[in-house]
């Protein structure tokens, strides 16, 4: 049942199809074929919606679209390049701080590189720093916004999997202040090295005017933040807090939206959250046919009968996670790979927090590797970088990312101690 679900769902995917309509096209031929009751599938597709905390995923969009339109992200950099783009690699580290910054606003590594991108990298190739490293080190760092809260990925996968949303998205804080430590002190000695960016003096007057600009924009990720973690606000009521301050200070203190522009957003920033919901309904009902045909004990099964030992088997599960994350859109690889792989990965003695934030580190680092990771194609389309030289640019990263990923699955503190100390 669970091979003829999937087999449809490949050979539709590789024929170009949505993957949302390949998996829903997929589930209801095996339903079908094994004289499965239809009516499930519409109980299925109105109840994996219906949660008030996935209201989230589409008011984080549009706070991360009127971010972007609103010049909110702009100013961030700015005022990041003011403090340390003075020293040797600094605007790389604005690079990384910026993303981190603007990922926990937007949740989307794809928005970070739309907004963010073309600003960090027409900023760092002037200044000394090679376009293939500048697209390469922006491409990496935009994994950030999938890991960093409020990741709209991490509040999709912890909804459907019955974790919490709020302990998950402290746990993504873990893998995301390690790897940009780890991008920040590679950046650091590889610019030392080579030579990387100028060395400008410090204007005191010109770094005070761009905090200040900035201030107002890097009062959202605090607000949103400190909101959650705190336990004043939920994960939805914090998006919606997000929404009100970024329109506020992109319509009334910078001025560079109106309500016109505001219509506009609102409508991209509904199709991009239909998208995501629409997946989430159609594996909802694929997760039924899992379930019936018993796919994650055998899932469990097989992987016991390879090893026994906790780090191994999340290490093996980690390279189905990166593989996914390669070919496919990484919501949809998150929720088909929940149900099956989650209940083997308890079996085996693994903390369901664990492997869930694992999972989604392994999916971000994926969104930006060959052959068509997402992050991939859309920095070589910003950089007008080609495909092939941005890949061998970024190979240093992907040792970094690699190493990164060894380390989360080894250490689950790296991801149980945030969520413990924050929530």
């Amino acid at each position: 049942m669970s091979l003829t679900l999937l087999g449809i769902f490949a050979v539709l995917a590789a024929l170009g199809v949505p993957l949302s309509v390949a998996l829903g096209l997929g589930t209801v031929t095996a339903m079908v074929v094994f004289d499965l009751p239809l009516s499930m599938l519409t109980q299925s597709l109105a109840t994996s919606i219906n949660s008030f905390l996935l209201i989230a995923v589409p008011l984080f969009i549009l706070a991360g679209q009127i971010m972007e339109r609103g010049g909110l992200s702009e100013r961030i950099f700015d005022a990041a390049e003011a403090v340390v783009g003075r020293f040797r690699g600094g605007l790389g580290h604005v690079n990384i701080a910026s993303s981190f910054v603007f990922g926990g606003i937007s949740g989307s590594s794809v928005a970070d590189i739309a907004s963010l991108g073309p600003i960090t990298i027409r900023s760092m190739t002037p200044r000394g720093y090679p376009l293939p490293y500048s697209a390469a080190l922006t491409l990496i760092t935009a994994t950030l916004a999938t890991l960093v809260p409020p990741s709209i990925l991490i509040i999709v996968a912890a909804s459907a999997s019955g974790q919490s949303v709020g302990g998950a998205l402290a746990g993504g804080l873990g893998p995301g202040l390690l790897l940009a430590g780890a991008l920040a002190l590679y950046n650091s000695v590889i610019s030392r090295k080579r030579g990387y960016g100028t060395i400008t003096g410090f204007d005191r007057k010109a770094s005070a005017r761009a905090f200040l600009r900035a201030l107002p924009s890097v009062g959202a990720p605090v607000i949103i933040l400190t909101g959650m973690f705190s336990g004043i606000v939920t994960p939805t009521e914090a998006a919606g807090l997000a929404v009100i301050y970024t329109l506020l200070v992109a319509g009334l203190v910078h001025r560079e939206i109106g309500l016109r522009d505001l219509v506009e957003l609102a409508i991209l920033a509904g199709q991009l959250a239909g998208t995501v919901l629409l997946i989430l309904m159609v594996a909802s009902a694929a997760t039924f046919v899992f379930t019936v045909d018993l796919l994650p004990q055998k899932a469990s099964g097989l992987l016991a009968g390879f090893t026994g030992s906790p780090f191994v088997t999340l290490l093996l599960m980690g390279l189905v996670f990166l593989i996914v994350g390669m070919l496919m859109d990484i919501v949809a690889a998150a929720l088909m790979l929940i149900p099956v792989l989650m209940p083997a990965a308890v079996s085996a003695g693994i903390d369901p927090m664990h492997f869930l934030i694992f999972m989604v580190t392994c999916l971000a680092v994926g969104l930006a590797s060959p052959p068509v990771g997402t992050c991939l194609f859309a920095t070589a389309y910003v950089s007008k970088v080609p495909t092939e030289r941005l890949v061998v640019a970024a190979l240093p990263f992907y040792a970094i990312n690699s190493l990164v990923l060894l380390l989360v699955a080894a250490f689950p503190q790296i991801i149980l101690w945030p969520m413990e100390l924050l929530t």
